[in-house]
């Protein structure tokens, strides 16, 4: 039977059969003429999908609306009329090339440089397509990213921001141990999985694996999970935040013993924090996202093979290395290891009980030697 609409108080609702598929939602509007548009529209989409499928038929902004209901991030995706959306709004996956991504990024950022172009258009335009391919909605693809300039003579004129950067491993230790013990765990952790910010506010209890020294993401910025190793050092600090926790609890808490506000593409929930330690220790090139970028740098300087470097970082994405996500891997917990560990990060005030000194910090203008004199 054809789709109809109804009226449910004062909102419209669409009800139906089309070929075998039981539609019963709202249309979430008053107005009856759009309402029925609507109506019209989905009822010759189940058509098209009963005769040609849905990968012949999806669009690349219904696959943005499955996306962000499924809790995709939506920065950078833009709106119908601008950015991404707009640019693709009503594409057929299907009729989407390499080169079609190519041109809307030129498009939309013509004078970015490559990192920004694969940040803010490459990056969420693969995590929409990955979430489409999870949907049957489109086929996997290996998807090309811009590439930055090979050569000696290439030089980039403007000083970088903080955190597009790494620092060595004695740099990071001394800002911080200038830290509070709360930020300093999470701190901590960047600086020895790899993770983004916002992947490591959002982990759960539920997400490590202590005892196998693995950690499972299960919702990433390329929209597909992921396994990462734990560094031997991280082991003790895990499980003290473990301890005794329900599953669902989130694994970093604030000295108040609150969750992190999860923020994407920032660190600003320890903004506070960071200013600190760049005015204790005079060390301003340090930020959450210094940690990723030094965890890969020093991963390549120390001969870690690029694909085990990638799938560590989370830029490999495979259908082996997905089928191995919730699997503790021998190659990358033997790569992460090889990240030094300084005397001055594992001498640290608050190591020897994490849980009880979270509650305590360290004030403005205070220094660490002066907080263990107190």
């Amino acid at each position: 039977m054809p789709l109809k609409l109804y009226k449910r108080g004062k909102v419209w609702w669409i009800s139906g059969t089309v070929h075998g598929q039981t539609v019963r939602k709202s249309a979430g509007t008053h107005d009856e003429e759009v309402a029925e548009a609507q109506r019209i529209a989905l009822e010759a989409r189940l058509v098209n999908d009963a005769i040609y499928g849905a990968k012949a038929t999806r669009t690349f902004a219904e696959a943005v609306e499955s996306y962000l209901k499924s809790g995709g991030d939506k920065r950078f995706i833009g709106t119908p009329n601008s950015g991404l959306l707009g640019h693709f709004y009503g594409r057929r996956l299907t009729d989407i090339k390499q080169n079609d991504l190519d041109k809307a990024a030129a498009i939309l950022y013509p004078t970015a440089q490559p990192e920004t172009r694969n940040r803010q258009c490459y990056t969420p335009f693969i995590a929409v397509w990955n979430h489409a391919v999870k949907n049957e909605w489109a086929d996997m693809r290996k998807w090309q990213r811009p590439r930055k300039p090979k050569g000696t003579n290439v030089r980039r004129i403007k000083t970088g921001r903080s955190g597009t950067a790494p620092v060595d491993y004695d740099t990071a230790a001394r800002f911080v141990a200038a830290m509070s013990p709360a930020p300093a765990m999470v701190m901590t952790a960047l600086f020895y999985t790899g993770m983004r910010p916002i992947e490591l506010f959002s982990l759960t209890v539920a997400d490590v694996n202590v005892g196998g020294k693995w950690i499972v993401l299960q919702s990433t910025k390329t929209g597909e999970p992921r396994g990462v190793p734990m560094h031997d050092f991280l082991v003790p600090l895990f499980a003290a935040l473990c301890a005794g926790r329900e599953g669902g609890a989130a694994l970093f808490l604030t000295h108040k013993g609150e969750p992190y506000e999860l923020v994407e593409g920032a660190g600003g929930q320890i903004k506070g924090a960071i200013n600190g330690a760049r005015k204790r220790t005079g060390i301003r090139n340090v930020s959450p996202y210094t940690g990723r970028h030094t965890v890969s740098t020093q991963l390549v300087v120390n001969g870690v093979h690029p694909h085990v470097k990638d799938q560590i970082l989370g830029h490999a994405v495979d259908s082996m290395s997905r089928h191995y996500t919730n699997v503790p891997q021998a190659p990358l917990l033997e790569a992460i290891n090889t990240l030094p560990v300084p005397d001055t990060w594992r001498s640290l005030w608050w190591w020897d009980d994490p849980i009880k000194r979270r509650a305590e910090f360290v004030k403005w203008g205070e220094m660490r030697g002066e907080r263990m004199a107190g």
